[in-house]
């Protein structure tokens, strides 16, 4: 009989500090009960739920946001280019306070850091308050952003794919509710714009309640005496040392891994495949003569799809030898899409929108791959962490590139050969990133 998706928790991490991949006694959890094994679970999907929607939630209220507290344009910009800069500075911070305080701890921290933030950003009465507090939220973003693959490296080892599609999915789901939901809940409740931000404080607060025990467990486990030893040796950490130096218990030096950078490029091109198409694809269909809110629905369309994709495609990477394929899948996607806009914007507009709605789901596969390219949880942690800094940097000129060649060219046609150009650089980047390698063992 097959093991229900939390057992293999029982023969994985307890989060101990100083020791990111740290694993106890296989037993461990034996005694606990069903719910307890599930609680796990649980709190993954409400954290990853909440990683988007001080992002999505925004954008349907920019307008309403800047009037009120008198935000100039420039300050608006750096708004939509905030969350790539945020995630590529705080994300390369958090392996090292895993390694001290252990992974769980962490995240818990950053949900906290993402609810406070999204619950204060709506009492701001000026825009410097309004920017610190949507930092502060990023900043826990970021962090959490860079651990839920160690998360499912550590608890979920046997289950890598199917875990990181079930919270990918979540946090496509809380990308699309939040870009969905916003202005009508905001209306419901009078038009206040403070309120209809506000509100998606209150999924934050459900998930600290949710992770809170989660933490309170991890950290019982790496107080408890390891009378066995573990994996790796006495203690239970793999390979018998601590990784507080960094990672050298698994000699892993990121930086000159070829599989590292490939990850990181890789991760850097579909973001900005993304975070272009969130940002320019409505303006693309109005401008070809799509009605405003028919060109709002495909947008729509095309991050919902991500929805059921991103639960289903990992599982089927995890279960090839060689992921190359399916990155050029989701690339060729990108590319027919792009042609379509092209060619027939208007008349075809479904079509691409579901074609590059499939395209986008490149960030599930990503996520999957950092998990399956390292052999540790501190590997995970490093790796996660570099491929993260390093993509999302390579993602901020690109949305500002295409607005800029739209404005000097008046169409899109010099816009969309750029975005064809790093659709095809993505491709290449995923066929090496694709390769059955680990970076522990060089490369």
């Amino acid at each position: 009989m097959a093991d229900d998706p939390v057992t293999t928790s029982r023969r994985t991490s307890g989060d101990t500090p100083n020791s990111v991949g740290a694993a106890p006694a296989e037993n461990a959890d034996a005694a606990a009960p069903r719910w307890a094994r599930w609680l796990p679970v649980a709190g993954l999907v409400l954290v990853a739920f909440n990683l988007r929607p001080a992002i999505t939630g925004l954008g349907p209220l920019l307008a309403e946001v800047r009037t009120a507290l008198g935000m100039n344009g420039t300050v608006a910009g750096l708004l939509t280019s905030a969350p790539a800069l945020c995630f590529a500075v705080f994300g390369s911070v958090a392996p090292r306070l895993a390694r001290s305080r252990g992974p769980s701890a962490v995240v818990l921290a950053g949900t906290a850091a993402v609810t406070a933030g999204l619950a204060l950003r709506p009492l701001a009465g000026g825009t410097g308050g309004f920017l610190a507090a949507s930092a502060l939220a990023l900043a826990g973003i970021a962090a959490c952003n860079v651990l839920l693959p160690v998360i499912v490296k550590q608890r979920f080892p046997d289950r890598t794919g199917p875990m990181t599609g079930l919270y990918s999915m979540a946090l496509s789901l809380g990308t699309a509710t939040a870009a969905a939901l916003t202005v009508p809940v905001t209306e419901t409740l009078g038009g206040d714009w403070r309120l209809g931000l506000g509100m998606w404080a209150l999924p934050g607060a459900l998930a600290l309640s949710v992770w809170l025990p989660i933490t309170r467990e991890a950290r019982r486990r790496a107080a408890r005496p390891t009378t066995a030893p573990g994996p790796g040796g006495p203690g239970g950490s793999e390979g018998g040392r601590s990784d507080a130096d960094g990672g050298a218990a698994s000699g892993v030096r990121i930086t000159r891994s070829a599989t590292a950078w490939a990850l990181g490029i890789f991760f850097g091109f579909q973001a900005t495949a993304a975070y272009i198409t969130m940002g320019w694809l409505p303006q693309i269909f109005r401008d070809a003569g799509v009605p405003a809110a028919t060109a709002g629905l495909l947008l729509a369309v095309t991050m919902g799809l991500g929805i059921p994709l991103s639960f289903v495609l990992p599982r089927i990477a995890a279960r090839l030898g060689h992921q190359g394929p399916l990155a050029a899948t989701l690339a060729l996607c990108g590319l027919g899409g792009y042609a379509g806009l092209w060619f027939a914007p208007a008349q075809g507009a479904w079509a691409w929108a579901l074609l590059l709605g499939v395209s986008n789901c490149a960030f599930p596969l990503v996520l999957t791959l950092i998990g399956m390219r390292a052999r540790t949880g501190a590997g995970v942690a490093r790796l996660s962490a570099f491929a993260q800094g390093t993509g999302y940097l390579i993602s901020i000129p690109g949305p500002l590139l295409v607005g800029s060649l739209h404005q000097h060219t008046g169409g899109w046609h010099a816009p969309l050969a750029l975005m064809a150009a790093l659709m095809v650089a993505q491709l290449a980047a995923g066929l090496l990133a694709g390769r059955d390698r680990y970076v522990e063992d060089g490369d």
